[in-house]
């Protein structure tokens, strides 16, 4: 599928995964360990304000690439694939992402070193980036944010603590990694 693009390209190919994270003053819970019948307790006050954080992460190398939104929308997500285009513009960049409307959108202007491959419907645990969404998730729970303002700076700490060594703990998969061998060679 990839070869036909590969075959007269002179830039490298670099293939990153691409998704959406919901977060918000909800608090986030997990699991705690307790002793037997002792229920954990959580300050917790229901917010219902949010941002999306769009990303993309390379699983070979690490890298990473995020911008902040409003709206999970095409408009959103146009401004993200025409930023992440600036940000690796001497490379051909494979966005591997889910089926969502808002990414096949008719109005969407897909940059010249992008490219978009989809993953099969209905299949979110083939996207390595699902699990660093949840890692973030896992950092952020049990803590109470009053407002979104120290929600956001927050997550820009958590985002900005990952190595790329950690990034690529978290998204190598193997038949990630055996791809990119192969569209390099």
């Amino acid at each position: 599928m990839l070869s036909g693009v590969l075959e007269g390209a002179s830039r490298p190919v670099r293939l990153f995964c691409q998704d959406e994270c919901r977060i918000g003053l909800m608090p986030i819970t997990r699991h705690r360990i307790t002793l037997p019948g002792v229920k954990p307790i959580q300050e917790s006050k229901p917010g219902y304000e949010y941002f999306y954080l769009y990303g993309a992460v390379e699983p070979e190398t690490g890298q990473r690439f995020f911008t902040e939104h409003e709206r999970l929308n095409s408009d959103c997500f146009q401004v993200f694939l025409d930023r992440f285009a600036e940000t690796f513009p001497r490379s051909h960049n494979v966005l591997i992402l889910d089926n969502g409307q808002f990414h096949k959108a008719k109005k969407l202007s897909i940059p010249k070193n992008v490219e978009l491959t989809f993953l099969p419907p209905y299949s979110p645990e083939l996207n390595p980036v699902e699990r660093l969404w949840q890692d973030i998730k896992d950092r952020l729970a049990f803590d109470f944010y009053e407002h979104l303002s120290s929600l956001r700076q927050k997550t820009r700490m958590v985002l900005h603590s990952y190595t790329n060594e950690a990034i690529k703990s978290l998204t190598g998969y193997s038949y990630l990694l055996k791809a990119t061998h192969v569209l390099s060679s």
